[in-house]
């Protein structure tokens, strides 16, 4: 039987399934989506009692086939997502989702905590509501106390997928350092705060610590699991660690997130407003970041655009790159859409479309805006002795040759390159498992 490490990569949208061999080739791949349920306010949420029986289905399904042997087994996930357990280690409350308003004045705790911009910067996590999983835990504590009652133990949700398999109690630095506001960046640890609150979490350990666990009668080396953003730069990582070129990474899809794991400086004020972050390494090293909701801006505002000119909604696909329409968009520098910035409802002026005599010039302008806020956030995270060279782009756009083109028309100086392979989430948690895989 071929040797594989299986990992679960969990996204918003698709779950998905890899099986990886020495080589970190996919052997094999399932995709699947679930019908969303809801929370017990009524808001839409994974059903994460569908999500947990594949899980634990699939790889029972593997190992009973006897076609691959799974040494390891490693999970990446979208962050800002709890799971709580009670005394017994059953899940109390449903999934929440990250998107979900939350219906509370974090004035007070602020206030308690050196106010929100220096607690922001501290814990490098703006305000962002449900987007902080800290919040996410003071609010069920205010809100929902028939509920804060019954925890004894909360995890992200990497970790809770690897606690189905090795019934063990983990915390990475991946997961607690995604915009949480529980990490503590000036001194590289939990913040006060959740011991004055009475939470307390498990110490986060190196992302290559497994647990031998016995699944299904086999032994099997059960990863802590980590934040799949943070995890999508760790083949960058390991593949230039001999290397002497800077390079940031954008990883791409619903979030267009910008990493730079050269950032020696820490984050300030200024950065936090304009949507800047850190994240961690496995290894508890420092990633400073920008997070924008562009993919999103995109899907509504492309399908608009498609709406309005009657094409279908994926259109944009099929058209060719047109370096001359490009560069007049970029020379004319003016932001139509998003003039002053990025709304809440994330449309666009799209009364303007009007002006526009075609949808490839309506949406070569939507893709230079886009572009010219990646572009933004890039510049905000880079120190000022940087020594930027590449550009590496993983996920959907870069298969956008549009958005391609105008990222370099406005980094000339820089190379745009693609990381080998795919699925990189899934790819960085399964090199972590490496040592695992002759046991």
């Amino acid at each position: 039987m071929k040797k594989v490490i299986a990992v679960f990569d969990i996204g918003k949208t698709n779950k998905k399934l890899f099986l990886f061999d020495k080589d970190f080739n996919v052997v094999h791949t399932k995709t699947i989506r679930f019908a969303e349920c809801v929370d017990d306010d009524g808001y839409p949420c994974d059903d994460i009692e569908a999500i947990e029986s594949w899980i634990l289905n699939e790889i029972k399904t593997i190992q009973d086939k006897n076609e691959f042997a799974i040494k390891a087994i490693n999970f990446s996930t979208h962050g800002a997502t709890l799971v709580y357990l009670d005394e017994k280690g059953k899940r109390i409350t449903p999934l929440y989702n990250y998107l979900k308003p939350l219906d509370i004045d974090f004035t007070p705790f602020y206030e308690a905590n050196d106010g929100v911009e220096e607690f922001s910067r501290k814990t490098a996590s703006p305000a962002y509501g449900m987007l902080n999983s800290g919040l996410q835990m003071y609010w069920l504590k205010q809100c929902k106390p028939h509920f804060w009652s019954k925890v004894k133990t909360i995890l992200h949700y990497p970790q809770f997928l690897s606690y189905l398999f090795s019934n063990k109690i983990t915390a990475d630095y991946t997961s607690v350092g995604a915009h949480t506001a529980i990490w503590d960046f000036d001194n590289m640890q939990y913040h006060s705060w959740l011991e004055k609150e009475n939470i307390y979490l498990p110490e986060p350990k190196p992302g290559k610590n497994a647990t031998i666990s016995i699944v299904n009668g086999q032994e099997v080396a059960v990863g802590k699991g980590l934040h799949d953003s943070s995890s999508s730069i760790i083949p960058l990582l390991e593949n230039q660690a001999n290397s002497n070129r800077e390079f940031i990474l954008l990883s791409t899809g619903t979030w267009i997130i910008c990493m730079n794991p050269f950032s020696k400086e820490t984050l300030t004020a200024n950065q936090l407003k304009n949507d800047c972050l850190c994240f961690m390494t496995p290894d508890k090293k420092q990633i400073k970041s920008s997070m924008q909701f562009l993919g999103h801006v995109h899907e509504i505002n492309g399908i608009a655009i498609s709406e309005y000119f009657n094409v279908g909604k994926e259109h944009y696909l099929e058209l060719e790159i047109n370096k001359q329409l490009c560069l007049n968009t970029f020379n004319k520098g003016t932001n139509v859409f998003f003039p002053n910035g990025i709304p809440q409802d994330f449309k666009g002026k799209l009364y303007k479309l009007n002006k526009y005599f075609n949808y490839e010039v309506a949406y070569y302008q939507l893709i230079y805006e886009i572009a010219y806020r990646v572009h933004q956030g890039i510049r905000n995270i880079l120190d000022k002795d940087n020594k930027l060279e590449d550009i590496y782009i993983s996920g959907g756009f870069k298969k956008n040759t549009i958005f391609i083109e105008f990222l370099s028309l406005m980094m000339p100086n820089q190379t745009i390159k693609f990381p080998k392979g795919k699925n990189a989430s899934a790819l960085g948690a399964a090199m972590l498992m490496k040592q695992y895989l002759n046991q």
